[in-house]
């Protein structure tokens, strides 16, 4: 009987234990991380194949990128978005160095995903809606398809809207590790 009465006061309550607390921080750093980094990535493709987009077909006449405001607005948003990334990747290893700061990092991650995704998704949704006018048209309005004389320029769009599209469910995944993360700190 003594040794059962010693080994239950060995072991400390559940609510005591904090090194199993430590472990998943740090993989949610890793992940976070790795997710960071490929926003960056999704950004930098999408600009890249938006930004050399253009193709010369009726009369000589070129249709270039910024010939529409959209699309302006598209390279705009994804550019801030890329360089977002790239200052949340470096904080992200340093919180991933010091694990201290991985907390008060997150709650200020939290906020900027939230408003970078905003802004993506408004980009996205913005190009990807004058790309389906472009490939469909508009008979009421009178649009005209243009995909189907300009079709190397349309598939450049299209990539680079898919790619941004992955941007934001990774900035999605983003805002649901951090407030996961942030959920496990809370006391019970």
């Amino acid at each position: 009987m003594a040794t059962a009465e010693t080994t239950e006061k060995a072991a400390p309550p559940p609510e005591a234990k904090t090194s199993g607390d430590a472990v998943p921080t740090k993989y949610f750093a890793l992940l976070e991380l790795v997710l960071r980094f490929l926003l960056f990535a999704s950004a930098l493709v999408a600009v890249l194949v938006i930004v050399t987009s253009k193709q010369t077909k009726i009369n000589n006449r070129k249709y270039l990128f910024n010939m529409n405001p959209v699309q302006l607005y598209f390279v705009a948003a994804l550019s801030v978005t890329g360089f977002y990334a790239i200052i949340s990747t470096l904080i992200s290893f340093c919180s991933l160095l010091k694990p201290g700061c991985f907390t008060k990092a997150l709650s200020h991650f939290v906020i900027l995903d939230v408003l970078m995704l905003g802004i993506v998704a408004s980009a996205t949704g913005a190009a990807g809606a004058v790309a389906y006018i472009g490939l469909k048209g508009n008979s009421h309005a009178g649009w005209m398809k243009v995909c189907n004389i300009y079709d190397k320029f349309c598939r450049h769009i299209a990539a680079s809207v898919a790619v941004s599209l992955f941007g934001s469910i990774v900035l999605v995944l983003l805002v649901l590790l951090s407030v996961y993360a942030l959920s496990k700190k809370i006391p019970k």
